[in-house]
């Protein structure tokens, strides 16, 4: 959006030009812009669409409840100013929303499980924004409310981020004198306690289900909702805990935005882009020591900032299914045209004063832009890795499937990926996104279809003295004959399961550059020494061995060999047995450009076991440079010389992780 640039202000931002004013602007022009899809009672908004998988009615439900969070937010920071008359003109969608005889009544909590979602939204505004609100709402409306709100007491709420929907709704009943039942939300606490992980992560249930929803739903309520109920002993006993656990999130959570301001393209629900500086505020307004006000702005400021230069909003003002511009394939079955408001969340800084030190405060470097880094993540399993050259943040997944280990599932391209990043998306559409490719280690079965890794063990995640990430993980080769179910929320699926080989992978990473060694193995337990892919006498394993990279998004079908797009690189290099390789190009697979190269490399038959094979992966802003070197010494030993000249000792990395020691050359 050109109009914003006039509010730019590089002294008070200097790495985004975005004050409050840019935030305003934009929340206004949302929310203007929805109007002209309202209805006539302003009960529904129908964006333009298709229907979502849940119909239209859920649609329109979704669309006032979602811009009603931006509408709140904006009024609740102005201290009840409303020039644009926000809150009168959603307390007409109110009353006919919850009026059981209205033609534009909307779906009930008991009539379809997606209203208890929206329910919370409508709390929350409910709350935030009470003496210009619901104070005002004439007692019949009010009562509608409460009725319409009340089927969430004692009702199933799936054991995931939406027991909080259940929380807040049964909370705010409660403090306007409405029914609730206090062992629902004691229950339902207890309950989203066991989610808590290391570093102050929490997991989206009880699955190894890390994206996203960590920030936006699951650091976002505790807070919330202790307001809330602020006096309570209950909250006022979890409220310093639930500090503690955001302060340390988030100071993970900086690590995760690129100095383009993209977040991770990682987990499900993408297409609520900016809802990804959630976290930030949240830090903000609950008084975090760290992240500073500064830092927490920038990386809220920069996420913003970079879908409104990529077309989000579009041309009429409306969010579409899509992460840039509108792109339908990145739907779950869940999303309609109403679902990318949930992005109003990310507004929730605007409820906090012009004069608030987030907003004060001069905007400080996102850690991708002070220096390079190189950071695990215990929780997600993640080996998180910066360079400040290109600004790219890139993640080696050894700990995140959204399932459990020993689940020989299908893999989620959104969730069991060997590596996501800042700068690249996973294939989220066409064959290879249902049959592994980027960011892989499978074998080919007789047919040529790649194995799957969901269910994996992790075996290891740490940083070495010299700074370089070290990783591992395990899991035995499947293919998975996917049961029909109609439904994708964006995880991987169930069916009648052929197992292969087990696999073994370590990783070793510093700056833009991952030393991958993979091992095939007939059980986890395999005995004997490994040997380097050049031995001979390994025992044949039926499948080829396929490796692939970083999948970059491109203008046009790839040219030979070379991948690289704009400002990223893409590359392999493979050792000795994967002798052959190749980039396959795929065509409106992701939302980053028309076509995605995928560069590869393979055996030319079938892999050996107890054999290490090596493939150094690059992603990056400038040109690859010398790859790192690996050289076998020794009876069972491995060293890495990085380009930058540090040397790591693999041989204690592999015998750490595995149990077994390296191979040799």
């Amino acid at each position: 959006m050109r109009a914003l640039r006039e509010f730019d202000d590089l002294r008070l931002s200097p790495y985004t030009g975005w004050t409050r004013n840019h935030w305003a602007a934009l929340a206004d022009h949302l929310l203007l812009s929805a109007r002209r899809y309202a209805s006539d009672t302003h009960a529904r908004i129908s964006f333009p669409g298709p229907p979502g998988g849940y119909g239209a009615d859920v649609d329109g439900l979704e669309g006032f409840a979602r811009t009603f969070l931006a509408a709140g937010f904006r009024v609740a920071g102005e201290g009840g100013r409303d020039p644009l008359g926000l809150m009168e003109w959603y307390a007409e969608g109110l009353a006919s929303g919850t009026d059981p005889r209205s033609p534009e009544r909307w779906v009930r909590l008991d009539e379809h499980d997606q209203a208890k979602v929206e329910a919370a939204s409508i709390a929350l505004v409910l709350h935030l924004t009470r003496p210009w609100l619901w104070d005002r709402l004439d007692p019949r409306v009010r009562e509608q409310v409460v009725d319409y709100l009340a089927p969430a007491v004692g009702a199933h709420y799936p054991p995931i981020n939406w027991i909080w929907f259940q929380i807040v709704v049964e909370q705010f009943l409660a403090s306007v004198g409405g029914p609730y039942e206090r062992k629902d939300i004691e229950d339902g606490l207890t309950l989203l306690d066991g989610f808590a992980r290391r570093n102050g992560w929490y997991a989206d249930g009880a699955e190894r289900s890390y994206d996203h929803y960590s920030g936006w739903a699951l650091q976002f309520y505790p807070l919330i909702w202790s307001e809330m109920a602020a006096g309570d002993p209950a909250a006022d006993s979890r409220r310093p805990v639930y500090l503690e656990r955001l302060e340390r999130y988030l100071n993970d959570a900086v690590h995760l935005v690129g100095a383009d301001g993209s977040p991770l393209i990682q987990g499900r629900s993408l297409t609520y882009r900016f809802a990804a500086a959630t976290q930030f505020w949240v830090g903000a307004r609950s008084g975090t020591a760290t992240p500073s006000p500064g830092l927490l702005r920038r990386a809220a400021s920069g996420i913003v900032r970079h879908f409104t230069e990529h077309g989000a909003p579009d041309e009429d003002g409306v969010l579409t299914l899509g992460w840039h511009g509108a792109w339908p394939p990145i739907a779950q079955s869940y999303s309609g045209p109403g679902s990318p408001y949930w992005a109003a969340k990310g507004f929730f800084g605007l409820c906090l004063p012009a004069d608030h030190p987030v907003w004060t405060a001069v905007e400080e470097p996102l850690p991708v832009e002070t220096g390079d880094f190189h950071l695990a993540v215990p929780a997600p399993g993640w080996l998180v890795s910066g360079t400040r050259a290109d600004g790219v943040v890139r993640v080696v997944n050894h700990g995140t499937d959204h399932s459990r280990p020993g689940a020989n599932r299908t893999d989620s391209p959104l969730y069991a990926r060997l590596g996501y990043s800042t700068a690249t998306s996973p294939v989220l559409a066409g064959e290879h996104a249902a049959e592994p490719l980027d960011q892989s280690v499978t074998i080919l079965d007789e047919g040529g279809r790649p194995s799957h890794r969901t269910g994996f063990e992790t075996l290891l995640l740490d940083r070495l003295p010299s700074g370089t990430l070290v990783g591992a993980s395990r899991w035995q080769a499947h293919w998975v004959d996917v049961e029909a179910d109609g439904h994708d929320h964006g995880y991987g699926r169930p069916g009648a399961v052929r197992l292969g080989p087990w696999i073994e992978v370590i990783s070793a990473v510093r700056e833009a550059w991952e030393l991958r060694l993979v091992r095939l193995a007939g059980s986890p337990q395999a005995a004997g020494s490994a040997r380097s892919a050049g031995d001979a006498g390994s025992r044949p394993v039926p499948g080829a061995l396929r490796i692939g990279g970083w999948p970059v998004p491109a203008a046009q079908p790839a040219r030979g060999e070379e991948v690289s797009y704009g400002a990223a690189h893409s590359c392999v290099v493979a050792g000795a047995g994967l002798d052959l390789s190749g980039v396959i190009s795929a065509e409106d697979s992701s939302p980053l450009g028309p076509w995605t190269l995928i560069p590869w490399c393979a055996t030319s038959g079938p892999a050996r076991p107890d054999t290490w094979y090596e493939v150094a992966v690059h992603l990056g802003g400038q040109e690859p440079g010398s790859p790192p070197a690996l050289a076998w010494y020794g009876a069972a030993a491995a060293r890495v010389t990085w380009p930058d000249g540090t040397q790591d000792d693999l041989g204690a990395v592999v015998e750490t992780a595995l149990g077994a020691p390296g191979g040799r050359a």
